[in-house]
């Protein structure tokens, strides 16, 4: 379970990165980067930085450029924050976003198969509990 404190720290890098990703990295590649999440480690020493892209296929060319950035941000990060460690950056594809959408499609396609007659016939049901008391 994640500290409030660690929290904190995890959604200021996420800010940051954003910020210092738009407005100071001359890479344009890098700049496509939409940064979804971080999950900094308790000691600070890594911090997975996790991305996403309007385009799926230009995931790779924005990963290398992410990495090829990394030192850079790492830098920047540690002349605007307050805490003792910058921690390493490793960029990661955000692949949340698709596993939801398989998610919803196997829901819709379960929900397309059930056939309205498999609905339970409550009044069946009641029918039955006043014929016989004991049920």
């Amino acid at each position: 379970m994640t500290t409030f404190r660690m929290q904190r720290i995890n959604k200021l890098l996420q800010r940051e990165v954003s910020i210092l990703l738009s407005l100071r990295i001359k890479n344009e590649i890098a700049k496509k980067a939409i940064i979804t999440d971080v999950d900094c480690s308790r000691d600070l020493e890594r911090a997975k930085v996790y991305f996403t892209t309007v385009d799926p296929s230009e995931r790779d060319e924005v990963a290398e450029a992410l990495a090829s950035v990394a030192g850079a941000l790492r830098s920047r990060l540690g002349k605007l924050l307050s805490i003792r460690q910058v921690p390493a950056l490793s960029f990661l594809v955000d692949t949340s976003e698709e596993h939801a959408r398989s998610i919803d499609k196997l829901l819709d396609s379960l929900k397309m198969n059930e056939a309205p007659d498999s609905e339970p016939n409550h009044d069946s049901d009641a029918a039955r509990h006043k014929a016989d008391p004991e049920l």
